[in-house]
């Protein structure tokens, strides 16, 4: 079953890209008490990802945090040395980089693809979300291929 506006996000554990290394976060306790602003690529370096998906939420971090948004969350189907590393390469201090290495996020929120005809195996979906205090506020999920309604500007129409 997909996650919905209004569900309560699964309680998984996540990685999160640290400059100290890898520090596991329960997701209940991660998102709650504020209102983060998530989104969610099917891989770290791949050409929409790094191109328009992650430069989006660089680029509109101040606006977002402007209109309420305690933190901007990155997650994807990739180990936390990777997310780490996208985050240097294409990404800012604006960005908390999640790690869903074994995809279980993904799958709790009813939101995986099958990206095997790339070599890429499960992942999670593209998608944003604004998750307030663990609950979905909004939920925008992209049709295979898409990418515009779960860009940075997307969502800041949102909210």
């Amino acid at each position: 079953m997909t996650i919905s506006v209004g569900d309560k996000l699964p309680d998984v554990t996540l990685i999160k890209a640290t400059e100290e290394g890898p520090q596991k976060v329960q997701s209940s306790e991660y998102f709650a008490g504020k209102k983060v602003a998530l989104f969610s690529v099917p891989g770290a370096f791949t050409p929409t990802c790094s191109a328009r998906h992650l430069p989006g939420y660089v680029d509109k971090a101040a606006e977002l945090k402007a209109k309420g948004v305690d933190e901007i969350v990155a997650t994807a189907v990739n180990d936390p040395f990777v997310m780490g590393a996208w985050n240097k390469a294409a990404g800012s201090e604006d960005i908390t980089m999640l790690a869903d290495g074994n995809a279980e996020f993904a799958e709790a929120l009813g939101l995986t693809m099958d990206g095997s005809g790339f070599g890429l195996g499960k992942r999670g979906q593209r998608f944003s979300m604004v998750v307030e205090d663990g609950v979905v506020k909004e939920l925008n999920v992209e049709a295979p291929g898409d990418f515009s309604v779960s860009s940075a500007e997307h969502l800041l129409g949102q909210l």
